[in-house]
């Protein structure tokens, strides 16, 4: 919180619940809860967070973009649900809690159907799913509301 006002994870652990390259590979398995201490979080100013996971991830188990959420949102109010489909057919929930002045603190996208790649990146990337949604264009524009 001293040096981040937000974060963006995209397929990734939660902070703090992995400390060993086995411990990471069991965390990517099956997920590994991490708590806001683990992150640093404890005490301190809040830190945003934008998370997008892709539900069919054979990679990094969903579950851990749950335990990222879930790491940052202490604080945070009633879950907000909104369903929907990317221009590219990529159909998504996302899930927003705002803090006490009403601004978004956190997002956590869920895409339908995608596996382990960046939702909405290009066709001629590896590790890209075009269909979307454009998680680079959301996590700037999150950015750029705090």
């Amino acid at each position: 919180p001293d040096l981040f006002a937000a974060i963006g994870v995209h397929s990734g652990l939660a902070c703090g619940g992995a400390r060993s390259m086995g411990g990471a590979s069991e965390a990517m398995k099956g997920g590994a809860a991490a708590t806001p201490e683990a992150a640093g979080l404890s005490g301190g100013r809040p830190v945003r967070v934008v998370v997008f996971h892709g539900d069919r991830d054979g990679t990094v188990a969903p579950v851990n973009g749950e335990q990222v959420a879930a790491q940052f949102e202490a604080g945070a109010g009633t879950a907000e649900t909104a369903r929907g489909a990317a221009e590219g057919g990529a159909a998504w929930t996302r899930v927003t809690r705002r803090d006490e002045t009403g601004r978004i603190a956190s997002e956590h996208w869920t895409v339908h159907g995608a596996g382990h790649a960046w939702s909405g990146g290009s066709p001629d990337g590896s590790y890209t799913d075009p269909r979307g949604p454009d998680a680079s264009r959301a996590m700037v524009r999150f950015f750029l509301d705090g």
